[in-house]
């Protein structure tokens, strides 16, 4: 059985491993050996995690009967969703739409008009499946590999 809940600090850890093992076993299936390397770089420290995840932005874990963060996702107050990830071994298992859809439900609560992030090729999948389209695809480098991934949005009401 799995549970959203409220980000805590002590998650922190649990969010440097998710993030690490989505990079490099999910990655490759559609990034190349150099661009994953350069990914995984970014990871963020447990310090960096608790910052992030606690500057006003509505964050989230997925838990499983231990209290085992298995997933975790964000939505800043503008809509951007800045991380949606989960362990390899729960990819594709429903996890991540139900914390997605604890997200979205946030977001319209705020009356956030348009959720919107940047989405590896993974989550661009993922991410269209639930409403979003796709911006543009972005190409930039990072410490100079060449890498992309996609501007995607979802409107969740009309633009005022």
């Amino acid at each position: 059985m799995i549970t959203i809940r409220p980000f805590a600090d002590s998650d922190a850890k649990a969010l440097v491993e998710i993030y690490r093992h989505s990079v490099t076993e999910i990655g490759p299936n559609a990034y190349n050996p150099e661009q994953v390397a350069v990914w995984a770089k970014l990871l963020p420290t447990p310090e960096r995690f608790i910052e992030i995840m606690t500057d006003g932005r509505f964050s989230l874990v997925a838990v499983d009967n231990n209290d085992q963060v298995v997933a975790f996702g964000d939505v800043e107050a503008d809509g951007h969703i800045g991380f949606l990830y989960a362990l390899p071994d729960f990819a594709g298992k429903g996890i991540v739409t139900k914390l997605y859809d604890a997200l979205e439900a946030h977001a319209r609560k705020q009356d956030i008009g348009k959720l919107y992030s940047e989405a590896s090729e993974f989550a661009k999948s993922f991410l269209l499946k639930q409403g979003f389209s796709v911006v543009e695809r972005r190409d930039f480098e990072v410490a100079g590999v060449p890498i992309h991934n996609y501007a995607v949005e979802k409107r969740l009401r009309a633009p005022r």
